[in-house]
């Protein structure tokens, strides 16, 4: 759905042929490729190949039938030909024309756009979804809004991850602690992610609001990883338990319960004392990377065993020298110290 709404966006010339078609009272049925499949299902039309040009899409929208455009968007490749997607695809349209875009874009699984003769509407169907495309200035309010919230939201995941530092560091963890965490970075990325496909569909528009975004949301992908990874029982996949959390509805999410499920910590209570393996904590050590950081936290297995560890007791590691022996040690004590001196600000 992003790839298509990219070609769709402000300043593309795609855009500039489908906003002509509205001005003009026209509709249309556009296909935005031209692989074996799709020509396959066309019927009549004649050919084309001409270089596309908006110009050139509006006087053929005056036709009735679709509008075949090659998948790099260069070409025209075909016009008026009538579309035989199969016929038991599902589709929750009504009309004609998006009945039928709908069902090429589901059994396909290619990018198709559909222009409403009476509403004047573009509509964008892809991967098995649709997206109204909106008028700019309106976009922009909402994607405005938007990052106000995602503002809020992320203030209260900063929240949550300081207080769960303060509890790491005093051995305190709660698995609630944990899962407040991993609910509010999940929240944060849903809205980033919404915010990321208003600016794709803002194309050249949207540049300030990439700048806001990308100030707002830096690290935030890292950061819940490593809190994940932090808890996680042994054999499970990180990426595989985020994806998992990032199935769920929006109200399953804020369920407590149904967010620890996703962490498969069997028979475990929102109350119950966790231990971390202090990954989070071994990843601001700049000398470490990420594999050796992994190493560490394996061989001690839980942060409180690696914060009495000594330097010798690191140096047994393979791959960890004096020197970073030490440095991991000071980082550590640094973050205790400053964690506990901020409690008590």
């Amino acid at each position: 759905m992003r790839v298509a709404l990219a070609r769709v966006s402000p300043g593309t010339p795609l855009r500039d042929g489908l906003d002509r078609v509205v001005r003009s009272k026209a509709g249309a049925l556009l296909v935005l490729s031209d692989d074996p499949e799709v020509l396959s299902i066309c019927s009549g039309g004649f050919l084309v190949d001409a270089p596309f040009s908006p110009q050139r899409l509006s006087e053929l929208a005056k036709m009735d039938g679709a509008i075949v455009i090659s998948n790099d968007g260069g070409r025209i490749a075909r016009a008026n030909v009538h579309l035989v997607p199969d016929p038991t695809v599902p589709t929750s349209e009504t009309g004609t024309r998006h009945r039928t875009a709908e069902r090429v874009a589901r059994s396909l699984d290619v990018p198709v756009i559909s222009a409403s003769e009476e509403m004047g509407v573009i509509n964008v169907y892809a991967g098995g979804s649709k997206r109204q495309v909106q008028e700019a200035g309106r976009l922009l309010n909402r994607a405005n809004q938007a990052l106000q919230t995602l503002e809020r939201y992320k203030a209260r995941l900063d929240d949550a991850i300081n207080d769960l530092t303060t509890v790491e560091v005093e051995d305190l963890v709660t698995v609630r602690d944990v899962v407040t965490v991993v609910q509010r970075g999940e929240m944060v990325t849903r809205i980033a992610d919404e915010i990321e496909t208003m600016i794709i569909e803002l194309g050249v528009d949207a540049r300030l609001l990439r700048l806001q975004l990308d100030e707002i949301y830096t690290e935030i992908d890292d950061e819940l990883d490593l809190v994940v990874a932090d808890y996680l029982p042994p054999h499970r996949n990180v990426g595989d338990t985020l994806t998992e959390m990032s199935r769920l509805r929006d109200d399953d999410v804020l369920n407590a319960r149904m967010a620890l499920s996703t962490l498969h910590l069997a028979d475990v209570e929102l109350n119950n004392e966790i231990a971390p393996k202090g990954l989070r904590l071994l990843n601001r050590v700049s000398a470490l990377s990420s594999e050796l950081a992994a190493k560490i936290a394996n061989h001690f297995g839980e942060l409180t065993r690696l914060q009495r560890a000594t330097i010798d007791d690191l140096m047994a590691i393979d791959g960890v020298d004096e020197t970073i022996a030490a440095t991991v040690k000071e980082t550590l004590a640094r973050v205790t110290e400053t964690t506990i001196l901020d409690q008590y600000k």
